[in-house]
């Protein structure tokens, strides 16, 4: 009997992102030149390290990239996406609360805008097809920006 070849295994990314809202905005920062999406707009978080659980994770990347202290509240949404042979997880929470002022200490910069003007900015693949769900998922009634 012949074995089949062994397939190769998936290789599969646990990433955390979290939704800071304020008057009517979210929080969105722009990916560093020397990463991989450089240029491209994306909600703040990072990779799952082993022994962390998502929730502190999240926390840590926050305080990484942003140099807050954040309370995260609950899961919004969770997705998966393929970029080559690489698989990602996202898991999105809502940041509650938050001490300290965002500032860009990863990011190229950061920009609070109005949720619909994320059809307009380059975005990862991951989130683009799935922004109607990431919309949805921030929920509220959103003040209407001048799109």
């Amino acid at each position: 009997m012949q074995k089949k070849p062994r397939s190769k295994k998936n290789h599969w990314i646990p990433v955390v992102a979290g939704f800071l809202k304020k008057d009517g905005k979210i929080l969105v920062g722009q990916r560093p030149e020397n990463n991989s999406l450089a240029g491209q707009w994306e909600f703040p978080g990072g990779k799952i390290e082993l022994g962390e659980s998502p929730e502190q994770a999240l926390t840590r990347e926050l305080d990484e990239e942003l140099g807050i202290e954040a309370e995260v509240g609950e899961l919004k949404m969770a997705c998966s996406h393929t970029y080559g042979d690489v698989g990602i997880l996202i898991l999105f929470y809502e940041i509650k609360y938050w001490k300290g002022e965002p500032k860009a200490k990863h990011h190229m910069m950061l920009e609070w805008i109005y949720p619909e003007e994320l059809k307009l900015r380059t975005i990862p693949e991951a989130n683009r097809k799935i922004l109607d769900r990431i919309l949805q998922a921030l929920g509220g009634t959103w003040r209407k920006s001048s799109l």
